[in-house]
């Protein structure tokens, strides 16, 4: 076997790894890269790019349904075309999966190895494949992988995971949709408006990324207007049919239902990679999933010289949050011993459906119910957005009532994507309500909702304030 001696050994080429991989490389390190599965990110596949493609397609579909509202007409029936709307989704999709190769393509043909890497002890790496690698220092960015609950897998080969949709060269009839968390929302409803039969199936009322439960609710019963959508869902069999798979289960009016669909998908949460890295060959400490114990500011593993970055740790599953992880692991591995904490970002989610759903900086479920108190808006009267036919949505902002700074948000409604990003911004500057409020908000424009839930938590501070005064 070839024996390889490296000071930073990076496990994982995707968003985190090449990230730390290049920080190592920065800092004057030998460094390789090792990858076993396909080049190109997450994101750029299977993830982020192909799903904003795809909804994209059902956004300009779904435009002209307003249109008799605004006056207009459409004389004649839109007609999706399924093959051109795929075709359109896997081009420029490979275009973007062009861009990280040619990244890849960049990297020193030395420094990539090819294989999957198992530990063989705390500082020795087996390439299946490849070389046996010595490292000074180890970074572990593998990503994930979707979780599909055994019960799905009576569909047989009629399963699918969201990377299994964007090689589709045509759109199906019908499909069923466990889970509406953040894939689920985004491709259910872009399918749904491209024409095809949805069935939308989740459990104990859980809809998009909301601990609040009133966000929560007014979510599910938003997207159940549009599609068939029971978030508490009670499915008692899977079975295959021929081409079809047969679905039963009970309605909301407490009947039970057949129905047959094309394909079941499977957006119920990812897992991470690390079941094929022989860590039980190292002394680190894992937790109940096999995951190594470590510390979010640096990335490090226990005091050992091993990292880890990106989708594998399951803490914050988000490319930009994948990217500031593997570059402070690369740092860190690099000038190890000499480990060093790192200024983490304000939390920041965003959901593309329609209407967006966000989440910025602390959720609800994260504060103490005593601490803080909640503004409020409704954006069904706000004017920018009954203007525009996108008054749906509900927008919460938490206030620390000992000092009023403004601590997170929960919202669904339009242009959810920008109005996060001011909150995450104020957060992260740790603002006041009221130094957010001296900001200049423009006429008209959607973020006067947010000056109206601003608004409200000033009132509530205030009256706070006046009952401890008492």
């Amino acid at each position: 076997m070839n024996e390889l001696t490296v000071d930073v050994a990076v496990i994982g080429a995707g968003t985190a790894g090449l990230a730390a991989y290049r920080a190592a490389i920065a800092a004057g390190k030998r460094a390789v890269i090792i990858e076993g599965g396909p080049y190109g990110t997450t994101c750029a596949r299977v993830g982020c790019m192909p799903s904003k493609l795809l909804i994209a397609a059902a956004e300009a579909a779904h435009a002209v349904h307003k249109w008799p509202e605004f006056g207009l007409r459409l004389d004649g029936a839109l007609r999706v075309d399924g093959r051109a709307v795929m075709a359109r989704v896997k081009r420029e999709r490979d275009r973007f999966v062009g861009f990280v190769l040619d990244g890849v393509e960049s990297i020193p043909a030395a420094d990539r190895i090819r294989g999957y890497a198992r530990f063989t002890s705390d500082s020795t790496l087996d390439v299946e494949g490849g070389p046996r690698i010595g490292f000074g220092r180890a970074v572990i960015a593998t990503g994930s992988s979707p979780a599909i609950p055994p019960m799905l897998r009576a569909a047989g080969d009629r399963l699918l995971v969201n990377d299994d949709i964007f090689e589709w060269d045509d759109l199906p009839r019908a499909v069923a949709v466990f889970g509406p968390g953040v894939i689920g929302l985004e491709l259910g409803q872009a399918l749904h408006r491209l024409g095809v039969d949805v069935l939308m199936f989740g459990r104990s009322g859980h809809v998009g990324p909301f601990s609040d439960p009133v966000i929560r609710d007014y979510a599910a019963r938003a997207f159940g207007r549009e599609l068939a959508l029971d978030a508490d869902a009670d499915v008692r069999a899977i079975e295959r049919a021929g081409d079809a798979v047969v679905l039963t289960y009970r309605g909301a009016d407490g009947t039970e239902r057949r129905t047959a669909v094309d394909y079941v998908i499977a957006a119920t949460g990812r897992r991470p990679n690390v079941g094929g890295l022989g860590l039980a060959s190292t002394t680190l400490e894992l937790d109940p999933r096999g995951v190594p114990l470590f510390d979010r500011n640096t990335m490090q593993c226990g005091r050992h010289p091993i990292f880890i970055a990106g989708d594998v740790n399951d803490d914050l599953p988000l490319l930009h949050e994948a990217a500031d992880e593997g570059r402070i692991a690369g740092e860190n591995a690099a000038r190890y011993p000499d480990v060093r904490p790192a200024p983490r970002r304000a939390p920041l989610a965003i959901v593309f459906s329609d209407p967006q759903l966000a989440v910025a900086g602390a959720r609800y479920a994260d504060l103490a119910p005593a601490t803080f108190v909640r503004g409020e808006v409704s954006f069904e009267d706000q004017g920018r957005s009954r203007v525009m036919q996108r008054n749906v949505g509900r927008l919460h902002v938490y206030a620390d009532i000992a000092t009023g700074r403004l601590l997170g948000a929960e919202m669904i409604g339009p242009d959810a994507e920008h109005i996060a990003h001011l909150l995450a911004w104020a957060i992260q500057a740790q603002f006041t309500v009221a130094q957010v409020l001296a900001l200049p908000f423009y006429h008209p424009v959607v973020e006067e909702g947010l000056r109206t839930a601003l608004r409200d938590a000033s009132a509530k501070l205030a009256a706070a304030h006046l009952a401890v005064a008492a």
